[in-house]
């Protein structure tokens, strides 16, 4: 955004009600050229990620950074690299020696990509995989499969032979436990360790980590695996092997996910212990926080106070040196001897890929997540703040409205979005997010809360959401909201709330259960959790029972908590989002919704999106989707925004008036 000119000779703010200013960060802005980066890999000199552009319909595309800075698409048109093993995907390629192996949405096979040939598919269709990295010696590609068919889903770690011609599915390593994860393969290729757990628990409640030996006699099938670390109730996150051959992994056991290693007598020993984070939810495949740059030195990634930060380790003798960065390292690290690769973000700077030298110790933005570049005149950044909530201290982002264009009259307190994030197990951070400057760039004050449950706080704070969800969530969202109006900084008449996926549960159940907010959005929110527990997928099938309690033995807590079944207590303006697509939060729980609120005669929008699954992906859904919430909220709330929008079908519209 150039055209905010703010130097001295600018006429002073036009003074306009809050909600109505004019902002040149369009809907079309915020989805102009936007990219959802993932998963870096480093192959000899290359540099290689994932792009979801919303401008192909949410297509992920594999591209590569050669040395001299040039960057080129490598997976082709008409191919799409997204997994959906557990959903939600992730790790849907790898790279060795030039070759890339990938999982095509369409037909979720492997295919095998050799330098400028067209993909070649290795395995046949009815299966999908993730995860994989390629085992040279033996000439296969080591991965978690996911076989669908004839009940429950089928996870397995299996070995793909690189010259598969496209009817070799993989011949299976291990299998036995509901879930895999994270299976990597020591230096010298004599050992395999993985991540597996179990229903009813998460990757975040408890894992296990194994180690096997690797058969010497060619065949490399698993010998001897034995647990050396894990259980139900303690969770490992990304195992690791070191150059010299010794497995390091993150745990939870002391509440906190700290870095470990596997001492020779089989113990964990704690290479740094500290109030901090090394850890995330796994909800997706090869999420990383720490990388090796030699063999005792790491490069990790670590978050304390809802912020990530970078220090580098050494192991031998211990030191422990934060580095201070403009640019946050959020995802996916990767290191060489000399340099390392994360995706990025700051307050002023949207999700990007960057390096840094070692040598310099200052990144280098590589590729941003969004064409666009805000002045900083207009970017509210966003204040670290905590405040009560049911005997707890509950943390937040609060984004003011900010406009250089525009001031308030006197006395006006601005309406106040708060925002619920997807999970519920999983965080929000303060990195540059345009949907968020759409808002208050327009007059709104955001709030974005992470309610008991989320990451970032250690496990305590995680376990705040067990057998509560519906309850804590929600009422940290709307202690936020009372926290903010105390201060003077929203306006009690005008609060709304929104979130999506788990976030959208928590929406409707705050505008059911609780009479503070004045409007609502649900984007492909859960409005019948019993519904979720019995229709979901597999990886979340369980997911409830710690949530809420099991099912159906305790079926009078899912259907107390459930908002579709407490209409009678729903008095508040809604507007709901879904994709026709979804197999995570399938459209009739928006439907239904829609439908219970139309009859109640309450105002309530309901817009669909056809080929759109769980989070959206296109930039025309996107866009409309936000100037829909736009219009949706003046209309209810009685102002009148300065974008020019099309108007949205909103049912009983005349009880807002």
């Amino acid at each position: 955004m150039t055209a905010c000119s703010t130097d001295s000779q600018a006429p002073p703010p036009t003074v306009r009600p809050y909600g109505t200013w004019t902002s040149p960060l369009t809907a079309a802005r915020v989805t102009a050229g936007a990219l959802r980066l993932d998963h870096i890999v480093v192959d000899g000199a290359d540099v290689y990620w994932v792009e979801g552009r919303a401008a192909e319909g949410g297509r992920s595309v594999v591209v590569r950074r050669t040395p001299d800075g040039r960057i080129a698409d490598v997976t082709p048109p008409g191919f799409n690299a997204r997994t959906r093993v557990h959903e939600y995907g992730g790790a849907a390629y790898t790279v060795h020696d030039g070759t890339v192996y990938f999982s095509n949405f369409a037909d979720q096979r492997l295919y095998r990509q050799a330098g400028p040939a067209a993909p070649e598919p290795m395995t046949p269709a009815g299966y999908r995989y993730a995860e994989g990295m390629v085992d040279p010696a033996r000439g296969r590609l080591i991965a978690v499969r996911e076989q669908h068919g004839g009940g429950e889903a089928v996870n397995t770690i299996v070995a793909v032979p690189l010259d598969a011609r496209g009817g070799d599915a993989g011949a299976v390593l291990v299998s036995g436990a509901d879930f895999y994860s994270d299976p990597i393969l020591s230096p010298d290729g004599a050992r395999l360790a993985w991540l597996e757990w179990r229903h009813p628990n998460m990757p975040w409640d408890g894992t296990e980590l194994w180690l096997a030996d690797l058969g010497a006699d060619g065949d490399g099938s698993v010998r001897g695996p034995t647990r050396v670390a894990g259980g139900p109730d303690e969770s490992i996150f990304q195992p690791e092997w070191s150059p010299d051959g010794r497995l390091y992994f993150v745990s939870d056991r002391t509440g906190w996910w700290n870095l470990y290693r596997l001492a020779d007598d089989g113990a964990a020993e704690a290479i740094h212990p500290m109030a901090a984070e090394f850890g995330k939810p796994q909800w997706t495949f090869s999420m990383r926080s720490y990388a090796f740059i030699t063999a005792t030195r790491i490069a990790a990634t670590f978050s304390q106070g809802g912020r990530w930060r970078l220090a580098l380790i050494e192991t031998d003798p211990r030191t422990f040196e934060p580095v201070t960065l403009a640019i946050a390292p959020v995802e996916s690290i990767r290191a060489t001897n000399r340099e390392l690769f994360f995706i990025g973000a700051s307050p002023t700077e949207p999700r990007l890929i960057a390096r840094m030298t070692l040598a310099a110790v200052e990144a280098e933005v590589l590729r941003r997540s969004s064409a666009d570049t805000m002045d900083p005149a207009w970017i509210s950044t966003g204040e670290a703040i905590t405040f009560p909530s049911e005997g707890a201290e509950v943390h937040a982002f609060y984004y003011p409205p900010k406009n250089p264009d525009y001031a308030a009259p006197d006395g006006e307190r601005p309406p106040l979005l708060v925002l619920g994030h997807g999970g519920p197990t999983g965080a929000t951070d303060d990195g540059l997010d345009l949907a968020v400057q759409f808002w208050t760039s327009r007059g709104f004050a955001v709030v974005d809360v992470n309610y008991g449950g989320s990451t970032g706080y250690g496990r305590a704070y995680r376990d705040r959401l067990k057998g509560q969800w519906g309850v804590v969530d929600v009422a940290d969202c709307v202690n936020a909201a009372r926290y903010l109006v105390a201060q003077g900084k929203a306006d009690p008449a005008r609060l709304i709330i929104r979130g999506g996926s788990a976030g959208g549960y928590t929406a409707l159940a705050a505008l059911t259960f609780h009479d503070v907010f004045t409007a609502g959005a649900s984007y492909y929110g859960i409005s019948d959790i019993e519904v979720l527990a019995r229709e979901t997928h597999k990886f979340e099938s369980r997911y409830l029972d710690s949530l809420v309690g099991p099912y159906p033995a305790r079926r009078d807590l899912y259907v107390a908590r459930s908002p579709l079944h407490a209409l009678d207590r729903l008095s508040t303006p809604l507007i709901l989002f879904q994709g026709l697509e979804d197999q995570v939060v399938p459209p009739n729980q928006s439907e239904l919704m829609a439908e219970a609120v139309r009859r109640k005669g309450v105002p309530v929008a309901y817009v669909a999106f056809e080929g759109e699954q769980h989070g959206f992906r296109r930039a025309e859904t996107i866009i409309r989707a936000l100037e829909a919430e736009l219009y949706f909220y003046g209309a209810v709330l009685g102002f009148k925004p300065a974008d020019t929008i099309a108007p949205v079908r909103i049912d009983n519209i005349e009880r807002a008036r």
